[in-house]
């Protein structure tokens, strides 16, 4: 299986091995935290982008409407959602989308509510952006985290302007029911709060059916702005190509202007290629993964909980990401930090990152042959002996 081949990434560039000792203060630690994949792009989305190569002209690029049409047919046939081409906007990227929509939409000092442990640049895009953070951690219950709906609305009373979904939930994994965004979406109405809603792992889910909180906010009279991407689906990270659905034309026309008016552009030739490629022949490879991902995940929580008990892996719905719960051992977050890195040499996603909230917790990144998993699990075994 093409999953199962170990593809050497060091020396070349990549953030997740070879910028380690930049990040966690040493080169020698197994990485497992940057949420990329170490497998090769579909065959497909290599040939197109060979094909640019080789023509080896790079001058200045425009969008073609196929990719588009690529991209509109890939939503509707994926999640039953019928987007029209005047609802979508390209952009650079989720991050800096999600940026450029706070500053379009909100004003400094509005209140902007996130739901932590969450995605942790989220913070940074409220703070940079001179925006009120108001929070609404997960509620964690028996059966798994979920909203708070209770400390939602009373955000929303405090005059919060936009909700960040995050959907699925990253570094959670959860893949929120509709019932659950029938709440949100319930609150968002009466209080008038406009909802972002990042799903860029829409694509990956392991458990359950992904529905797009514009499909439920629609009901609700509430607007919604989706950021979505072939990023993290087929491992295109560093193309810088994402895209936004917006349930108004005009909110559309003004993030637009606004990107124009920053001189923001995002026409790369092998971006567009690489995209369009994926979207129109991926879905075999995209199906095959997911049960390579499906895979892994089992390995870990079946690994973990028969090797060391104290530790609970909360099983993913979705992404490629495991967000496991260490608060058993009684380490704080230092003592986390310097057990997993000196003990077992490993580089995770340290939990507090995503919060306060997610103290006592880490995420590990799974989308790499089982061998990877292998490695880190051995050496995450191994600090588990030491303590």
């Amino acid at each position: 299986m093409v999953f199962e081949n170990v593809i050497d990434r060091k020396k070349t560039n990549s953030m997740k091995w070879d910028f380690t000792a930049e990040r966690y203060g040493s080169s020698d630690l197994w990485p497992m935290w940057v949420a990329d994949m170490d497998f090769q792009a579909p065959r497909h989305v290599l040939d197109e982008m060979q094909k640019i190569v080789d023509h080896g002209v790079f001058g200045y690029h425009r969008r073609p409407e196929s990719l588009q049409e690529a991209t509109l047919a890939w939503i509707e046939k994926r999640f039953n959602w019928k987007v029209e081409k005047e609802q979508l906007a390209f952009t650079p990227g989720v991050v800096p989308a999600i940026s450029h929509l706070i500053q379009t939409f909100t004003e400094k000092g509005d209140g902007v509510i996130i739901q932590p442990p969450v995605y942790y640049p989220f913070y940074a895009l409220i703070d940079n952006n001179e925006r009120k953070m108001m929070k609404n951690p997960l509620k964690e219950t028996d059966e798994g985290f979920t909203f708070d709906l209770e400390n939602l609305e009373e955000q929303m009373k405090q005059g919060a302007k936009m909700l960040l979904l995050c959907s699925p939930h990253n570094p959670i994994g959860r893949v929120w029911e509709k019932e659950e965004l029938q709440g949100v979406a319930a609150l968002c109405k009466q209080y008038g709060v406009f909802v972002v809603s990042d799903e860029i792992h829409a694509d990956l889910i392991l458990e359950g059916t992904h529905t797009p909180f514009s499909t439920i906010a629609k009901e609700h009279g509430v607007e919604t702005m989706t950021c979505m991407a072939p990023s993290k689906t087929f491992n295109l990270a560093a193309l810088s190509l994402s895209y936004v659905v917006f349930d108004q034309v005009d909110s559309r026309k003004a993030y637009e202007k606004h990107l124009a008016d920053e001189f923001v552009e995002i026409n790369n030739p092998f971006a567009t290629a690489a995209a369009e490629a994926a979207y129109r022949e991926g879905e075999e490879w995209l199906e095959e993964l997911l049960v390579y991902l499906r895979g892994n995940v089992e390995y870990v929580k079946d690994y973990v909980e028969s090797n060391m008990p104290d530790l609970h892996v909360i099983k993913p719905q979705g992404t490629y990401l495991i967000w496991i719960d260490m608060r058993a051992l009684g380490l704080s977050a230092t003592e986390q930090q310097n057990w997993l890195r000196e003990e077992g040499r490993l580089a995770v996603s340290d939990g507090h990152i995503f919060g306060t909230e997610g103290a006592g917790f880490i995420r590990i990144n799974v989308a790499c042959p089982r061998a990877n998993v292998e490695e880190g699990l051995q050496r995450l075994y191994k600090a588990y002996q030491a303590l």
